[in-house]
């Protein structure tokens, strides 16, 4: 299987080669084609790291592409296209699209919100390799110390858990881009992940919208339908009322706060 730091979907053919070309000369290896089916066909036989995706294709949506990588993968999908709405731009986001670009774009500015996705997937990555160490180095001094599996583990477990969370309600999982709440496990998207993490490095103190922008979306220049909707999300997973949040709760004209 053949890995790939970037797949573009795009119909306008010289655009997605010129794209790619452009890409690949920044040592981001790339690959594009013209159609959903082909993009869904190439992501099964290929790994691929991030998706650029455009709406208008010829054979299908972008949105329908989207919502079928989100069966069963949680790569970044970020959407290019020409369509200006703000109701396209909710409907990307809402579907599992991580951002919106719109056409046309600056090459330079792509490949950086490009290289700060992929950065991203290889931090997680990092901190999945180390959590899974940390774990191999606690079973090794259990038995070493003569503890059995199934006696003495909570202990040094809950430190795994704290050493990422360091909250006993809340704790973050990033080798599965998963949160724990008052002890049921939530699935979550890459940048709702991101979010979240965010959110909670700074927990307790406001966080302004050009922090989160910044430091999850790699661009302090966005719009905020675009943190709204993922807030959304966030809340509708977290809260026991979304409308009346308690975690994660809005600081009108500035940002966000999260009490834990």
């Amino acid at each position: 299987m053949a890995h790939y730091n970037c797949l573009i979907v795009d119909d306008e053919v010289e655009l997605a080669k010129m794209t790619c070309e452009y890409f690949q000369m920044f040592d981001v290896i790339s690959a594009y084609v013209d159609n959903g089916e082909a993009a869904l066909s190439f992501i099964d036989k290929n790994d691929v790291d991030l998706v650029l995706l455009d709406i208008n294709l010829g054979d299908r949506s972008g949105f329908e592409v989207c919502r079928t990588i989100r069966e069963n993968r949680q790569i970044p999908i970020l959407f290019i296209s020409a369509r200006q709405s703000d109701e396209d731009v909710l409907i990307a986001l809402s579907i599992g699209g991580d951002d919106y670009v719109k056409k046309p774009y600056n090459l330079s500015v792509l490949l950086a919100k490009v290289k700060v996705n992929l950065k991203r997937i290889e931090n997680m990555e990092k901190e999945k390799r180390a959590e899974i160490e940390n774990v191999k180095q606690s079973l090794g001094r259990n038995s070493e110390n003569g503890v059995m599996s199934g006696e003495g583990l909570s202990a040094d477990s809950d430190t795994v858990g704290k050493s990422v969370s360091g909250s006993e309600i809340l704790k973050l999982e990033p080798a599965t881009m998963s949160v724990i709440y008052e002890g049921n496990k939530i699935s979550l998207k890459a940048k709702e992940y991101s979010l979240l993490n965010c959110l909670y490095e700074h927990k307790n103190t406001i966080v302004t919208k050009e922090t989160l922008f910044d430091e999850v979306w790699g661009d302090s220049f966005f719009s905020d339908g675009t943190l709204n909707v993922h807030i959304r999300k966030l809340r509708e997973k977290l809260e026991e009322n979304p409308n009346e949040p308690k975690i994660i709760k809005t600081i009108w004209g500035t940002g966000y706060i999260m009490e834990v």
